[in-house]
Order: C-alpha cells, then sequence, then structure tokens
C-alpha cells in the first residue's frame, strides 16, 4: 500500500489491503501485523506480539517486491501520464479489484464471507489497531471495501471518494473510467504480476 498526504488519504482509502490479507494465509497474528503496517509510526510496532511484528514484515517485504516489479511499473507507466503523484494508489487499487473480481480463483471461501471474517478479526484483535487503522475501520466496513472492489462500481465509489478528501487537485474520479477502457492491459499485468508475488511470499 502506497500512502500519499497522510492526513488526506492514507488512513482514510482504500488501497491494496485486500491483497496483504489474503496473502497472509489464514494466520490471524499475520494477517493483523500485515493489515495496521502503513498505519504504525516510528518503533511502534516493537512493542507488538512477535506474530504480528512478523506481519508486519510481510507487508513491507510485499510492498518492496510490488514497488520495484517490472510488470507493476507498466501498469504505473500507463497511469502516470494522466494520474502523476496519485499513479501508485490507483495501480494497487486496480490490482486489489481483479483479485476481488477473480476471487472465486483464487479462494474456495465466498468473497462475501471472507470480508466478514476479516471485519470479526478485526475487532477481536481491536487493542492493536493503531488509531488511523481504528477510524480508517469504520470507513471500510460501513462501505465493504473488501468485497465491493470486485466491480467497477465498487472501484469508482473508492477511487470517487479518494480524490474528495485529497488535499490537491485531482482526477481520480475519471480512474475507473481509465480502468475500464484500458481493461485487459491492466488484467494481463496482473494475471503476470500476482502469480510471481505469490510465489515471493511463500519463500518470505
Amino acid at each position: 500500500m502506497v500512502c500519499l498526504f497522510k492526513e488526506a488519504i492514507c488512513y482514510i482509502s482504500p488501497m491494496n489491503f485486500l491483497a496483504h490479507l489474503y496473502l497472509s494465509g489464514n494466520n490471524e497474528p499475520l494477517m493483523i501485523g500485515n493489515f495496521i503496517a502503513d498505519h504504525l509510526k516510528g518503533n511502534a510496532w516493537e512493542s507488538l506480539p512477535s506474530e504480528i511484528i512478523a506481519g508486519v514484515k510481510l507487508h513491507r517485504f510485499i510492498d518492496h517486491f510490488t514497488d520495484t516489479h517490472t510488470v507493476v511499473e507498466q501498469s504505473k507507466a500507463l497511469l502516470r501520464p494522466y494520474f502523476h503523484k496519485y499513479t501508485p494508489v490507483i495501480s494497487d487499487i486496480y490490482y486489489d479489484h481483479f483479485l476481488a473480481a477473480e476471487w472465486n480463483n483464487y479462494s474456495d471461501l465466498p468473497i462475501d464471507e471472507y470480508a466478514r471474517n476479516v471485519y470479526q478479526l478485526l475487532h477481536k484483535n481491536y487493542q492493536f489497531l493503531p488509531a488511523r487503522t481504528k477510524e480508517m475501520l469504520v470507513y471500510m466496513e460501513h462501505d465493504n471495501w473488501l468485497k465491493n472492489y470486485a466491480t467497477l462500481n465498487g472501484i469508482h465509489r473508492a477511487l470517487s471518494g479518494m480524490g474528495r478528501r485529497a488535499k490537491f487537485d485531482n482526477n481520480m474520479h475519471q480512474a475507473s473510467e481509465f480502468l475500464y477502457d484500458n481493461y485487459d492491459a491492466f488484467k494481463n499485468h496482473f494475471e503476470v504480476f500476482f502469480p510471481e508475488l505469490q510465489k515471493a511470499v511463500k519463500s518470505f
């Protein structure tokens, strides 16, 4: 997940949470650490249980792998002329869309049930969530980001909402239309990239 203009976007906007959660498998502490990593300030993570710390480290590994992958850079190259500094955020959301849209290829558990389980897990571990995560969770659960990423309409709502909350002028409300117009290209990028990410995570 990429955080831009932290006070305006990161803690109240949906990004690639689904991928981070999914890549944690069924390991609940790993899921918690992977989910909260971007909201931990300084060395706050060092006081967490070791199993959650492992999730924080996994999150950072996933981010580094993603940010340096040549196929992801191809996606960003398509986006950058139109969306500039918001390109990494939009790319993250596009990739989560494809994971959600093709969810049945990755999990036997329906995505709506998976989402409910995640929200229950987060509430069960509420004591470990940073303040910004707790605030974000209200929006996330209300709008069911994890499930609604599967549709272009859900992506449009997420990107438009992010654009409204950003401090700087932007055209993120047009990013869902850009995805629609270039759907096959971005889908092909995801289908090349994600299996390689899965393989890398297994060796982490």
